[in-house]
């Protein structure tokens, strides 16, 4: 009878620093806890006073080392760690590529601070994108509902306003008539197109106080307006985002893209799998990477369902549609 290789064994000691309260790494109830616990199977972890013991399986021992490493990292910057946090910090550290970022880098990233919160990146994909955008002048986000595309490039325009890098935010958006005809809806042209905008307005009510806001659009600093408003302008010293951009033809792609004055960037967010053109309507954001795939200063960042920071059966909702649509052949 042949015996299964038994795998090899280690401890290690974890100790914490004094200045961490011990419920700040573990959690309330011992939450973070269970999250370890669960995630490393093969490895038993126990906590005595401000030491942790994990003995196991030695990659498994090697892991939690790793992962309360980065926890301690993360809570010197006065950044929480939450159950949400330390899932990520895992996945990160179970799936690490050589050289890249560590949970930490990724965790303790600041792009604004608004009203009480911190706006940063929770993925390592998140962390390349909001990356990207710094390093590129053109910059694609392409991925799925909940990713964090346009929010995170909207926390990115406000962060280059305040700093003064541009002079103005445009944000924009196709308004496409998913099932309903502006003509036909009740009020002004800007009553009509307002419901199409109003994500926009939503992220930038969670960025900035929103009394200002009025004041802004007035003088022009901040623009929200459809696609089409955009055609025969040149947009100089502005952080300007096209968002839902899967829902472009290619002229409007092209149209869009040629507007870029001096001094600007910007960012098109779109979702491939959401295209809500009429029958027999190219998207522009499909053929757009054909065309400027390998043009400099041009940057592609795809996210996926991993990339979801909404609730987590939206990243499960996504991975069965895109399963479902693999096996319809769409």
């Amino acid at each position: 009878m042949t015996q299964t290789p038994t795998r090899p064994q280690a401890s290690a000691r974890i100790t914490v620093p004094a200045k961490h309260p011990m419920v700040t790494v573990l959690g309330s109830g011992d939450t973070l806890l269970r999250v370890i616990e669960n995630a490393f199977p093969s490895a038993d972890i126990h906590v005595r006073g401000n030491e942790v013991s994990v003995v196991g399986d030695e990659r498994e021992v090697a892991l939690v080392q790793r992962l309360f490493a980065e926890m301690m990292l993360v809570l010197r910057t006065g950044a929480p760690m939450t159950e949400d946090a330390v899932e990520r910090s895992i996945a990160m550290l179970k799936n690490e590529e050589k050289g890249a970022e560590t949970p930490a880098q990724v965790l303790t990233q600041n792009i604004l601070s608004s009203r009480g919160r911190t706006i940063r990146p929770k993925t390592l994909n998140q962390k390349r994108y909001v990356d990207a955008i710094d390093k590129h002048t053109v910059v694609f986000g392409i991925g799925p509902a909940g990713t964090g595309k346009t929010y995170l490039a909207m926390a990115k325009a406000v962060q280059a306003l305040q700093s003064k890098q541009v002079n103005r935010i445009i944000l924009t958006r196709p308004a496409v008539e998913a099932g309903e005809r502006l003509g036909f809806l009740p009020g002004t042209l800007y009553e009509k197109i307002d419901p199409y905008l109003r994500p926009l307005y939503d992220a930038l009510h969670d960025m900035l106080d929103p009394d200002s806001i009025p004041r802004l659009m007035a003088a022009g600093t901040i623009e929200v307006a459809p696609l089409a408003y955009m055609r025969g302008r040149t947009l100089n010293d502005a952080f300007i985002i096209l968002d839902e951009a899967q829902n472009t033809s290619p002229e409007q792609m092209k149209m869009f893209l040629t507007r870029l004055g001096f001094d600007s960037k910007i960012v098109i967010t779109g979702d491939v799998t959401q295209i809500d053109l009429p029958g027999g309507t190219k998207s522009g954001l499909r053929q757009v990477r054909e065309i400027l795939d390998g043009v400099e200063d041009v940057h592609f960042s795809m996210l996926t369902s991993n990339d979801v920071v909404r609730h987590k059966l939206v990243g499960r909702i996504v991975d069965a549609y895109e399963q479902y649509d693999s096996r319809d052949g769409k």
